[in-house]
């Protein structure tokens, strides 16, 4: 039994990744990134993670995502709960994990 897509065209897949930087299709990508199947946003949260804010959160809610995979680096942090109230507010799910886990559960997701 398969459990992925037969064509992939057209849709954002995390084909690599290392401490500083994930490969979207193929292509590197330095910064944090907001990824859905077909949209890629690049200037998310450019403060990292010690620099995230409400705003970031709130910047992806327009999206209307199901739920947000949050990358946070080599290891899992949390950020502030504070920071997720508009996640929370909106009804959207989230999980915090690290780098890795999140790109190997993006590419599950959205297969």
């Amino acid at each position: 039994m398969k459990l992925h897509l037969d064509n992939t065209a057209g849709i954002h897949l995390i084909t690599g990744y290392a401490q500083d930087h994930v490969l979207v299709n193929k292509e590197r990508h330095d910064g944090n990134l907001v990824i859905l199947a077909d949209q890629l946003l690049s200037d998310w949260a450019p403060g990292g993670f010690a620099g995230l804010t409400v705003a970031d959160f709130e910047a992806i809610l327009p999206l209307r995502p199901e739920v947000v995979l949050i990358g946070t680096g080599r290891r899992q942090r949390f950020p502030d709960p504070a920071l997720l109230r508009p996640l929370m507010e909106a009804r959207i799910g989230f999980e915090v994990m690290d780098l890795a886990a999140a790109c190997r559960t993006y590419n599950i997701l959205v297969s």
